[in-house]
């Protein structure tokens, strides 16, 4: 049975602990670390998907009307996630992978808040995108988010300036495949792991949840920090049930 800690000081006191031990240490990082910046959360109970259904990659890129639907939620996203700031929690994890005590910092948000924190970028993967710009269906290319709202509020498909290709945001949508490349590094740093710490994850989202089940396999402790009971916590040597935040903010303290 995994060890609970309830009381925010020995929590703080478990991670500190966790995080100056010196093995390597790879983070999951899920919606519970950003709603308390006050991003809405997405697939809880009460969240956007149970207000809205999804806009699905198919019906994008087919459906002219769903595709502007779309880009109509992205630009009020992309507002949320402005007027967020990187709290305790992306701070934390920006400086301990500035100084080397973190290998890997994978997150399931789209918010590009751990940027905003400092987070070095060869220390980062997203393994579901990031809202916070577009990029081309045909040629990759990246392009700004906001800068398509003239087209996209004028009833026309905002469209790449270098192939003419449809423009999307940044995300991995429903029944879109997952690029290789940003899941065989998180793989790969999972599978390394002396220490794999899940940060405000429920861990019901597959691949993601995939990634912990992994480091185990490998022979890593595993310590999860969310307030609410998850599937793979039996697989955790201990759970953290304080706010991510205040919990992490005793590492900007060290």
């Amino acid at each position: 049975m995994p060890r609970q800690i309830d009381d925010l000081t020995a929590a703080q006191a478990a991670l500190t602990e966790v995080f100056s031990g010196g093995g390597r240490i790879v983070v999951l990082t899920g919606a519970g670390i950003s709603t308390e910046s006050g991003i809405p959360d997405y697939r809880s109970p009460g969240g956007i998907w149970s207000r809205m259904a999804p806009v699905q990659y198919a019906d994008f890129v087919e459906d002219k009307a769903q595709r502007l639907e779309d880009w109509r939620r992205r630009f009020i996203f992309y507002g949320d996630f402005s007027r967020a700031h990187p709290n305790a929690a992306h701070l934390a994890l920006a400086q301990e992978a500035e100084a080397g005590r973190v290998l890997l910092v994978i997150t399931q948000n789209i918010d590009g808040l751990h940027q905003r924190a400092g987070l070095p970028e060869g220390r980062l993967v997203e393994l579901h995108g990031n809202g916070t710009y577009a990029s081309c269906l045909s040629c990759g290319a990246r392009a700004g988010l906001m800068a398509q709202k003239p087209a996209a509020d004028a009833g026309r498909s905002p469209r790449c300036a270098a192939c003419g290709g449809l423009l999307k945001a940044a995300v991995i949508s429903f029944g879109q495949s997952m690029p290789e490349e940003p899941w065989q590094r998180a793989a790969a740093a999972s599978r390394k792991a002396d220490v794999f710490v899940v940060a405000g994850s429920s861990l019901q989202v597959y691949p993601a949840a995939r990634l912990p089940e992994m480091a185990v396999e490998a022979g890593a402790e595993m310590m999860i920090v969310n307030q609410q009971p998850g599937p793979l916590d039996d697989l955790a040597s201990l759970l953290i049930r304080t706010p991510a935040a205040a919990t992490f903010e005793a590492l900007l303290a060290g």
